[in-house]
């Protein structure tokens, strides 16, 4: 099972971007899908998750500017951001609960990370 994200990349300040994950290779179900940033010498944080059921779960730094959404049909998910500011710049991974067959628990993967440059 892999992830992975797309759509990273250098953005004026109060620009917009849309990152992608998409999950490759043999699995029976996703649960919560997600995305997550690391800013340079500071740890991984949340951004925004989205449950199976489509209840949504944004970082404050986010909220009203960024939107996670999903499609099943797929096995992606989405992350719009606009009014971008230079503190979002970050790796952003995805990252999704996920189960390989009925018989598994479901457990998390993550995507390899895409780049956020907010720069003018």
């Amino acid at each position: 099972v892999q992830l992975q994200a797309f759509g990273g990349g250098l953005v004026q300040p109060g620009g917009s971007l849309r990152l992608s994950c998409a999950v490759s290779g043999r699995i029976d179900g996703i649960s919560d899908m997600g995305w997550y940033r690391q800013a340079p010498g500071k740890q991984r944080e949340l951004v925004a998750t989205v449950t199976s059921g489509g209840n949504t779960n944004y970082a404050d730094s986010g909220k009203g500017r960024f939107t996670i959404s999903r499609d099943n049909a797929k096995n992606t998910w989405y992350l719009q951001m606009n009014s971008l500011k230079p503190e979002g710049k970050a790796v952003y991974y995805c990252n999704a609960e996920i189960r390989t067959s009925s018989y598994s628990i479901f457990r998390p993967y993550w995507g390899q990370g895409t780049q956020v440059t907010v720069s003018s």
